[in-house]
């Protein structure tokens, strides 16, 4: 051996990623599950394909060639923006083919036949949907580049839907049969999520000032707020039904404000009842943890108890708000699908149509914006609560 060779020895090849090995796994066991189903009409047993039967032949050896790259660089260790690059781009290969592989299954002239994702490329989505996330953590990105990618996402989505590449799906097609009525149930479900959560923060917040200045309530309240936090979300909407419909039958100008035994209003209760403790409890364990020594100091420079409590007391305490917030609001974006029960509405309308009809592309048209709008809303608040713990560290 050279003396050469001694003090620049040859680089070992990289070692397995241990994460990588059982996301492979997953990836090569949606490679033998089928990528598309093909039914007659919307509510018969499909027929499922396998990639080379589902697309053309050069698609199908394109997208195949580009799951094994993807697959090969997941299993070893490579620097974290690699993988996300290659993530990025097998999905965006999954997205635009299972596209193709519904214009070529669809006979043409044919409105009955619907073409879906089959279980592999679910399977393969959600392989690479993991190597994504994997590499952003490892990554670290700062809160706006993460806001940034997010965005980038939503924009492909939005052009894919756009260029009508998905028209021949079935889900697009369930779309184009109610998009009326999608649009107007996903405006109901954004006033269900979004304000429970606006009318939890106005009463939690100064509901958890409250316990943080009176100690001997802390305990009963909070304790209250967990049982109700205990109740099932179809027990505590049900049992709405029966006090509601008694003040809009005894209480004038009730009804006229939309108050009734069904619909929005035990909805937007119960989803209030729910929204309540992380916020209550976030906002008295933020304030409780404030530094004595900031407290002190304030008092050293003759503040008053309001002027400690808007100058110092919440300020410091606002990351540990803004989290119990992000919890309350994608935990109710979940939770406002079972509004749908009681003729509240929102995105479980079509989920719960779509189980009584067997219709799994219509549970789909419900299922797959909810969480998508979860997703975004968790990105969104994880950045923001980062952006604020910083700057407050900084101060």
């Amino acid at each position: 051996m050279s003396i050469a060779e001694i003090e620049s020895p040859a680089r070992p090849w990289p070692g397995l990623d241990r994460l990588g090995v059982l996301i492979a796994l997953i990836a090569v066991a949606g490679l033998l599950l089928p990528f598309a189903v093909f039914r007659a009409n919307r509510i018969v047993l499909g027929e499922g394909l396998l990639l080379p039967s589902a697309l053309a032949p050069v698609p199908a050896v394109a997208l195949g060639l580009v799951l094994l790259i993807g697959i090969g660089v997941t299993l070893v260790r490579v620097h974290p923006m690699a993988k996300l690059v290659i993530g990025f781009c097998v999905l965006g290969a999954l997205f635009l083919l299972i596209g193709q592989a519904a214009r070529e299954l669809t006979p043409p002239d044919n409105t009955f036949a619907r073409v879906s994702p089959g279980a592999g490329f679910w399977l393969l989505a959600f392989a690479f949907a993991l190597v994504v996330t994997d590499a952003l953590t490892r990554l670290r990105f700062a809160p706006w580049p993460r806001i940034g990618i997010l965005a980038l996402v939503l924009a492909a989505f939005a052009a894919l839907l756009w260029s009508g590449s998905w028209n021949d799906l079935s889900i697009l097609k369930e779309y184009g049969n109610r998009a009326p009525a999608f649009w107007a149930e996903a405006r109901t479900h954004l006033i269900l999520a979004f304000g429970s959560v606006a009318i939890a923060i106005l009463a939690g917040v100064p509901l958890g000032i409250l316990l943080y200045r009176v100690k001997p309530l802390r305990a009963a309240v909070l304790n209250i707020l967990n049982i109700v936090q205990t109740i099932p979300s179809i027990a505590l909407f049900g049992l709405l039904i029966a006090p509601l419909a008694w003040v809009a039958a005894n209480v004038p100008g009730a009804s006229a404000l939309g108050i009734s035994g069904i619909g929005m209003a035990p909805a937007l209760v119960a989803l209030f009842a729910y929204s309540l403790l992380p916020v209550v409890s976030n906002t008295v364990v933020g304030l409780v943890n404030v530094p004595e020594a900031a407290n002190d100091a304030a008092r050293g420079m003759g503040m008053t108890d309001r002027q400690r409590l808007f100058s110092v007391e919440l300020p410091l305490a606002f990351p540990v708000i803004l989290t119990g917030i992000r919890i309350v609001l994608v935990q109710n974006i979940g939770l406002a699908t079972i509004a749908a029960l009681i003729g509240g509405g929102g995105f479980g309308v079509f989920v719960f149509q779509g189980i009584g009809q067997t219709a799994m592309d219509l549970v789909l048209l419900g299922a797959v914006p909810t969480v998508a709008l979860a997703f975004a809303a968790a990105v969104i608040l994880d950045a923001f609560v980062e952006m604020v713990s910083t700057r407050e560290r900084a101060r």
